[in-house]
């Protein structure tokens, strides 16, 4: 399955790249607005932080929700108190697009992610057109040489890479490129398999210094608490949030994932 997502995204972008050639993109990448400081949004606190997704469909879901305006939902993520909030461009199984992106960073003052199946320059100069200050590489889907090659490319335009595993392998091939960002994702991108509990199993082999995001199986306020518990910075939430009132169900998971003190009292 990611293998043929990635293809798809591949092919996808090969045909924009015949329509509006590299050079045009990179012209429009590095006319826009520097990319905000993603580290300082996300960096570890006294409660977990949330990257909020829009996100309408998925392979293993189906429909979720339509979105008619992704620049809406996006503002409600920030009314309820999300950190970031990453946008599904990938058409095909998804049902995002580049447009969905440039319309959340107009409507948003937050650092924007762009989740797609990332294989090739191409695509992290369209993120960064697009607006995107975060840019998804998923370990799984790429060999070690090319996830350095746009690791390093991402960084170079001034986007921050978040860097997703699924594995101790794949953990450890994230520290060896020395990402500053880490997910761990518990849905199995070639199963679609769901483990919660493979984020703590994997959570001590990332660096301290390094910002841990947990990934995947959040439907309620206790899952929050759950990833909190074993070591998460930062949860990355789509499902739960398109699906309910944004606004509502973010204030319910961030304080759920609020740090406590003996006796119940927040630190």
């Amino acid at each position: 399955m990611l293998a043929d997502l990635t293809a798809g995204a591949v092919e996808d972008a090969e045909a924009r790249a015949r329509a509006t050639p590299r050079s045009a993109v990179e012209a429009a990448a590095l006319a826009r607005t520097p990319a905000l400081d993603v580290l300082a949004a996300l960096a570890p606190a006294d409660r977990v932080k949330i990257i909020a997704e829009v996100k309408r469909a998925s392979p293993s879901r189906g429909d979720l929700a339509l979105i008619p305006d992704p620049a809406l939902q996006a503002r409600r993520y920030e009314e309820g108190g999300a950190s970031a909030i990453s946008v599904l461009t990938e058409g095909r199984r998804f049902k995002g697009s580049l447009a969905d992106l440039d319309a959340v960073r107009g409507a948003v003052q937050l650092p924007v992610l762009r989740k797609d199946f990332i294989a090739d320059e191409y695509q992290v100069l369209e993120a960064r057109a697009a607006g995107a200050d975060l840019v998804l590489l998923i370990v799984a889907a790429l060999d070690q040489e090319t996830l350095a090659r746009l690791h390093a490319f991402t960084r170079e335009l001034g986007m921050t890479p978040l860097v997703e595993t699924h594995s101790a392998e794949e953990v450890d091939r994230a520290v060896d490129l020395g990402a500053d960002l880490i997910g761990v994702n518990a849905r199995d991108l070639s199963t679609f398999e769901l483990d919660r509990d493979l984020f703590g199993r994997l959570v001590e082999r990332i660096p301290a210094g390094t910002i841990k995001i947990a990934e995947s199986a959040v439907l309620t306020p206790a899952d929050v608490a759950h990833y909190r518990a074993a070591g998460a910075d930062v949860v990355l939430i789509g499902e739960a949030l398109v699906t309910s009132d944004p606004v509502t169900t973010l204030r319910a998971f961030l304080e759920a994932g609020a740090d406590t003190l003996p006796g119940g009292r927040e630190s």
